[in-house]
């Protein structure tokens, strides 16, 4: 239940920012020569000293997308801003080919915008957006979680508690992108009780776009205590209080 999903968490991710004129972010110290990658321009893009050990092979473009997930939810990818897959690429070691996969498939997601010859700009969702998706997401979930609070047995719910503990803890940690991924999970273990892995994945997908850039540790703190108040509630079998819960948790969202 997110206003504003599991791997451990994870410094955000570094990125090279570029203007809105297409040239990048100067930062000192940066080493002169960069061969440019082919796609799109680099205009004179320099690779980040320090960073990240080359990815493994292996799944490189899971991971580069796990990644780049995690730089938008942390806001080290900045809204309106356009980044190349060449100077992402060569910020994690690894060639274009699997960050312009990474960025075509958060194309579909509605994250960024394909720029021609440039790379891809950061989408920028305004209150109006967060609040219509905010609707979307309720008209999904709150019917289904109000169902399966009058057929799920009370040890189910119990079950789910160690999620919601996870959720507080990221939450106290104060990183966006540690607890959107704690807040996913829990998420997606309260609808998959519901059996329906369409269902998981077309809120999954809203929850992702949904999160906002802004606010700081005491919202994902309010946020997390809903998780617990609610499971208490769902454990309780209050339907009133479920109801109210899970229906006031999507109209403060963003």
């Amino acid at each position: 239940m997110n206003r504003r999903a599991h791997p451990a968490p994870a410094e955000a991710a570094r990125v090279p920012a570029q203007t809105r004129s297409g040239e990048p972010a100067r930062e000192a110290g940066h080493p002169a020569g960069v061969p440019a990658a082919r796609g799109e321009h680099t205009h004179g893009e320099r690779p980040i000293p320090g960073g990240r050990p080359a990815v493994q092979r292996a799944s490189v473009r899971g991971q580069i997308l796990d990644a780049l997930r995690t730089a938008l939810a942390s806001g080290e990818l900045t809204p309106g801003e356009v980044y190349s897959a060449p100077a992402l690429g060569e910020r994690f070691g690894v060639s274009a080919t699997p960050v312009r996969e990474a960025m075509q498939q958060l194309a579909l997601e509605g994250a960024v915008e394909v720029v021609p010859n440039r790379g891809f700009r950061i989408v920028r969702r305004g209150a109006r957006e967060l609040a219509e998706l905010a609707e979307v997401r309720a008209l999904i979930e709150v019917p289904v979680v109000m169902r399966l609070a009058r057929s799920v047995p009370a040890e189910r719910w119990a079950a789910l508690r160690p999620l919601a503990e996870e959720t507080v803890r990221a939450a106290a940690l104060g990183c966006r992108a540690t607890y959107a991924e704690a807040d996913r999970a829990f998420h997606r273990a309260v609808l998959a009780l519901a059996g329906n892995e369409q269902l998981v994945q077309i809120a999954e997908d809203l929850q992702r776009r949904a999160v906002p850039l802004h606010g700081g540790r005491a919202d994902l703190v309010a946020d997390a205590g809903e998780h617990a108040a609610l499971l208490d509630a769902l454990i309780a079998g209050e339907l009133d209080v479920v109801r109210r819960l899970v229906a006031g948790h999507f109209a403060t969202a963003g």
